[in-house]
């Protein structure tokens, strides 16, 4: 599948750019973009004012993606936007804005005149949500930052408190989710139903389900913007994440899913499911890399996404020793500068700061700012408090290794013996014991669980119990499974023979 989608983006953008060759900015009339472009389309009489300034190679553009449109040729669709709209804009509007809509309206008729049975790429839905919640996330750093703001923005602002309220953001979303009843048909996919048979006409139509999908998609980023991160999880519930799915179309969108979720189980200290979700999609990026570079509008973004969850996964990973895949340790290695990488294991708090602050997403505040009170820097606020809540969590737990080291050394050990070691007294030494117990207690995701559900478990690799004045510890060090690294191998074999063939 992967071969067959990165051959029709090749053969997409080699086609355009043939069209394109001859076109010089100066919209030369003679070069029409005519292959496979429709020119003899039935355009309604228009006064010279109504198209001026519309140049034929762009007329025939745009009949042939209205066209395909009213067709619902989706890959043609795909191609004419991907590719052709982009050669277009390099070409001939790279310092210059393309015809006004108003120019553009009677080349198709000013739109259609009876409701159209849309059916869109799924990337291109994607995208609608995508970028309506980064239109909100915008809008909100935006009210709150004064800086270079005039008296006349300021009023503007506070005359209309509404504008891009969260309510209403979440009303979009979920509105798009009853509708499609999206909920309703994961559940049934996931039992092995079919999932027409709980949908009625919206949610069978591919445009309200994939909506709709992505919709929850667009909730999880959202209730993580605001910092409510169970909610986050739980819009997720008839979501699996650990298993391919046939919603899983868009990869920009399951590097967005996975990054948020990774992100939302770190701030709930539920790190070992925050490292599978991350080490996951991180190994998904390496695989599909060779088809991603092919969308360079998306390339970009997943890349500065992807060294943002391999700092995620430093922290998660310093913060949680467990067992993890072994390719995902060696490209956490190349990927990942290897100096931070020690300040973290050295429990350097600034450090910890810094890559907090490049890995985490821009905070938003859900309500809307008093303008007669606020200050240059309250837009940093929503950001600030994240931090600080991570950074209390971080010093909770910066002597654990440490203490860790020790127990692995030792069957019995006084209390005070070893707490002179690590210089502390006695009654502050017993208290860190404590929180090592609960800290190395994680809540953990299990097979056939909702996102949100988990069960206990620990990760510490000692196990202790104090009598008296007395520490007995017991080594849990798990046996190393050779057998899992020796598939592991073997799976690496077969993609690399499948790469070369």
């Amino acid at each position: 599948m992967a071969g067959q989608e990165q051959g029709f983006y090749t053969a997409a953008e080699e086609f355009v750019g043939a069209q394109f060759d001859s076109l010089l900015p100066s919209y030369n009339t003679g070069s029409d973009y005519d292959g496979g472009i429709v020119d003899d389309y039935d355009e309604p009489p228009a006064t010279a004012n109504q198209t001026y300034g519309v140049p034929d190679f762009v007329r025939n553009y745009v009949r042939s993606l209205y066209r395909a449109f009213t067709e619902r040729r989706i890959d043609e669709m795909q191609m004419l936007c991907e590719a052709g709209f982009i050669k277009l804009t390099e070409r001939s509007f790279s310092k210059s804005p393309w015809p006004d809509a108003d120019r553009i309206a009677p080349i198709v008729n000013n739109g259609a005149k009876a409701p159209v049975r849309l059916e869109l790429p799924h990337q291109w839905l994607w995208n609608i949500i995508d970028e309506f919640i980064y239109q909100f996330q915008s809008f909100s750093h935006y009210r709150y930052k004064l800086k270079h703001k005039q008296e006349n923005e300021l009023a503007m602002l506070r005359d209309h408190p509404k504008v891009w309220n969260v309510h209403g953001v979440l009303n979009v979303l979920h509105s798009f989710v009853e509708k499609s009843q999206i909920n309703n048909q994961l559940n049934a996919y996931n039992n092995g139903d079919d999932p027409k048979t709980v949908a009625d006409e919206f949610g069978r139509c591919p445009l309200y389900k994939m909506l709709g999908y992505f919709s929850l998609i667009g909730l999880l980023r959202l209730h993580s913007l605001l910092g409510d991160y169970y909610q986050a999880i739980k819009v997720l519930e008839n979501v699996q994440l650990n298993k391919k799915s046939m919603y899983a179309v868009v990869p920009a969108c399951q590097v967005t899913t996975y990054y948020y979720v990774g992100f939302a189980y770190l701030m709930m200290r539920r790190y070992q499911d925050a490292i599978g979700s991350l080490s996951n999609i991180l190994l998904y990026i390496q695989r599909t890399k060779n088809m991603l570079q092919d969308k360079s509008y998306q390339f970009d973004q997943i890349a500065k996404k992807e060294l943002q969850m391999y700092a995620l996964l430093a922290m998660a990973w310093i913060m949680y020793p467990c067992r993890i895949d072994e390719s995902v340790l060696s490209l956490l290695g190349e990927k990942y500068d290897k100096e931070k990488f020690i300040k973290l294991q050295q429990g350097s708090l600034s450090q910890f700061e810094d890559s907090f602050a490049y890995a985490c997403p821009k905070f938003v505040s859900p309500v809307v700012p008093d303008y007669e009170t606020l200050s240059q820097s309250q837009h940093k606020a929503p950001y600030q408090f994240q931090l600080k809540n991570f950074v209390n969590e971080v010093k909770q737990q910066v002597a654990i290794p440490i203490i860790r080291s020790y127990l692995k050394l030792y069957t019995t050990m006084p209390v005070a013996k070893l707490a002179a070691f690590l210089d502390m007294d006695e009654d502050n030494f017993r208290a860190q014991l404590l929180s090592f117990k609960h800290k190395m207690n994680n809540l953990v995701w299990m097979k056939g669980q909702r996102a949100i559900d988990g069960e206990f478990q620990t990760s510490s690799g000692v196990s202790f119990y104090i009598d008296g004045d007395m520490i007995h510890i017991a080594d849990c060090k798990v046996v190393p499974r050779y057998s899992e690294f020796f598939l592991q191998q073997i799976r690496k074999y077969n993609e690399l023979v499948k790469g070369l063939s």
